[in-house]
């Protein structure tokens, strides 16, 4: 009986981080979709260990779709910063402009992030956030901007950082929301994308930063169930490639529509049933 716990404990670790990872890149909400699973299979998990390594997880992914991207913009901002090199503005103001955007989901997690936990995380609002957030995928699925990286304005990276706040709520997808976001203010597909994904970055960074000291006392519960949660953070990597590689090809055939129909199916299904 102990082993067949020990197999499904680690089955459902896998099956969590595989959701958490394929969920995560794409605008359909990762945090929402957990919340579904966990309501519909009866599935809890103790301690922080699990959420830590998965978001990590992911994090991993984008650093390494995105490295050259990364490479460069640190480069030139280094560039700029010393030389005041005119080629590599764009991109130290590129950086400037992730640091602001940054700023509001820091203020605002610090701020709501126990109401929206206590208050927030269940499965009734994630059904009517999975239909804003379909309606929002909806608004712009035929929006094509005009501006690129050295055409972001300050007044851009605020609204999407506000965006990216909203995303705190589950059911409203984080790359939904800040692409959204950045559409409407014009941006390219492509550099919508991109600031996207490159404002993950400081965001998990910061999440992972905040409660590692969890994980190194041991109050994550991380020593109990080191296996699945190493298995959980490995499927997270796995899937969270995969998963932006995909996105970024939908992206750039602007089919964008066919999640706000799965956010609008899903949230319908939630309302009804759950």
């Amino acid at each position: 009986m102990e082993a067949i716990n020990e197999f499904w404990l680690l089955i459902k670790y896998i099956v969590l981080g595989l959701l958490q990872g394929f969920t995560e890149p794409i605008p359909i909400s990762s945090s929402g979709h957990l919340v579904i699973v966990r309501e519909l299979f009866n599935i809890s998990i103790e301690g922080l260990s699990f959420e830590i390594m998965v978001n990590f997880g992911s994090l991993i992914a984008v650093l390494i779709i995105y490295r050259q991207d990364i490479y460069r913009l640190i480069e030139n901002t280094v560039r700029y910063i010393m030389t005041r090199a005119t080629d590599a503005k764009d991109d130290c103001q590129f950086v400037l402009y992730l640091v602001i955007a940054t700023i509001p989901t820091g203020i605002i997690g610090l701020l709501f992030e126990d109401y929206i936990e206590d208050k927030l995380s269940f499965v009734s609002v994630v059904g009517v956030t999975l239909l804003i957030t379909g309606l929002a995928l909806w608004v712009i699925r035929n929006l094509r901007g005009r501006k690129n990286d050295g055409g972001i304005t300050v007044r851009d990276a605020i609204i999407v950082g506000l965006a990216q706040s909203v995303a705190l709520v589950p059911g409203i997808s984080r790359s939904g929301a800040t692409i959204v976001a950045a559409m409407l203010v014009g941006m390219k597909t492509q550099t919508a994308l991109r600031f996207s994904f490159l404002l993950y970055i400081p965001v998990s960074l910061g999440i992972t930063m905040m409660s590692a000291s969890d994980l190194v006392s041991g109050q994550s519960g991380l020593s109990i169930v080191a296996i699945p949660v190493i298995l959980a953070f490995a499927a997270s990597i796995i899937a969270t490639y995969y998963s932006l590689r995909w996105f970024m090809n939908i992206m750039a055939k602007g089919n964008l529509k066919y999640f706000a129909y799965y956010c609008f199916a899903v949230g319908l299904l939630v309302i009804l049933f759950l």
